[in-house]
């Protein structure tokens, strides 16, 4: 059987082309009900997990929900009882924490992930804190931004929110992911996105520290009146700015590294993803900073309808990401498959590490299930094994039995 999409030759059993990833029964050429990265959800859905974890998180992603759902859960308690200072460590650490344990979950770069987690998550960190000192006490707001002050929004503070800050923290934000996706060994498309996500992630966790350390030396304010806008400025600074820092970033640090072999660089494609991601920059800021003077002086409302700005954002981020990841690892086959191969496919004998099924040699999707294989940490694409009794487990390099 020939693939209509490449023209290369499959087995007539074959549900999806081991090169291009087609499927080859249902007729979906833009294959929406099968994302590349985790084949049973659809391209169009909200997984959070599958999305800004794609490369082997498919194994166990309970594993990455549940930890992320326990440090939620002790986010909102200790802010609702006014444990201020160990909400908001609690809240902006634990996303980064749970990235880096992902990162070395997967193995995602045999066994070397300190360097290249370093240059991407602790020199953004610096700048970051460096950047918001600068732009909240230096130069500072002249309202307060949740619960605001019944003036009303300050032309000044918009000047700052909308331009300074969106502008200045993406191009912060990128110089980690460029630089290591610019070496050889980083250039995956995947890898720019994990770089980007992981800078982004940093970024937001030192912002949120340097934003709210008077709440971390202030201490204990116990329970109040106040507990529905901490929650709410947690939870907000915590879970979802950091999402939507990392998704961004994310996206431009995929579009850097490109299709093929090697990085593409400072493309067309990378400034139109560098612009949409200060464009989502400046609608968090200035969404957060407007919304917060709904109610008045000291209310709620503000911030909860701050929350729910930041959720519809990262909502449609995640469908976006997920649209360039999938027509990204797709493309990118069939180049490779034009070009007579990719150093991204697997090796001469491995195994699906969602499915288990043997990988046709040097595929870049299993032919059974259509897991991409670059959705796959590097240090397990080219495992070479007899074929295992109960099946292999790419990412652990054992025989299950």
């Amino acid at each position: 059987m020939v693939c209509p999409r490449c023209n290369s030759d499959v087995p007539e059993v074959s549900r999806y082309c081991h090169h291009c990833g087609n499927d080859l029964r249902s007729g979906d050429t833009e294959r929406k009900n099968a994302y590349a990265a985790r084949p049973d959800e659809s391209v169009a859905s909200f997984k959070l997990v599958s999305t800004i974890m794609p490369q082997g998180s498919g194994k166990q992603p309970y594993t990455y929900k549940v930890a992320l759902g326990i440090a939620l859960l002790l986010t909102v308690v200790t802010a609702a009882l006014g444990a201020l200072p160990v909400a908001i460590m609690v809240a902006a650490f634990s996303i980064p924490i749970v990235y880096i344990l992902y990162l070395y979950d997967v193995n995602l770069w045999e066994d070397e992930p300190i360097p290249v987690v370093a240059a991407a998550f602790v020199l953004t960190g610096v700048l970051a804190a460096v950047f918001t000192w600068l732009w909240s006490d230096k130069i500072s707001l002249s309202t307060i931004t949740i619960g605001a002050n019944d003036g009303g929004p300050s032309g000044r503070d918009l000047l700052i929110l909308l331009l300074l800050v969106p502008v200045v923290s993406e191009l912060i934000r990128q110089i980690g992911p460029l630089y290591l996706a610019s070496r050889p060994r980083y250039d995956d498309l995947m890898d720019g996105f994990t770089f980007g996500v992981v800078a982004g992630v940093g970024y937001a966790c030192f912002e949120t520290l340097v934003l709210h350390w008077g709440w971390i030396s202030g201490g204990f304010a116990g329970p109040g009146s106040s507990a529905g806008t901490w929650i709410s400025i947690v939870v907000l600074h915590g879970f979802i700015k950091p999402l939507i820092y990392g998704s961004a970033t994310g996206l431009a640090g995929a579009e850097f590294s490109g299709l093929g072999a090697g990085y593409d660089g400072f493309t067309p494609r990378w400034v139109i993803a560098l612009v949409q991601a200060i464009a989502v920059n400046v609608l968090f800021q200035g969404g957060i900073y407007l919304l917060g003077f709904v109610g008045g002086h000291g209310s709620t409302i503000g911030a909860v309808l701050g929350v729910v700005w930041g959720l519809l954002l990262l909502g449609a981020l995640i469908i976006r990401v997920r649209t360039v990841l999938h027509k990204g690892l797709l493309e990118a086959a069939l180049e490779s498959a034009a070009r007579g191969g990719s150093n991204h496919a697997s090796g001469d004998q491995a195994f699906c590490s969602r499915c288990e099924m043997p990988l046709l040699p040097h595929s870049d999707f299993c032919s059974a299930c259509g897991n991409s294989v670059r959705s796959v940490p590097k240090s397990a694409r080219g495992v070479t094994a007899s074929a295992p009794a109960g099946g292999y487990d790419v990412t652990t390099g054992e025989t299950q039995a």
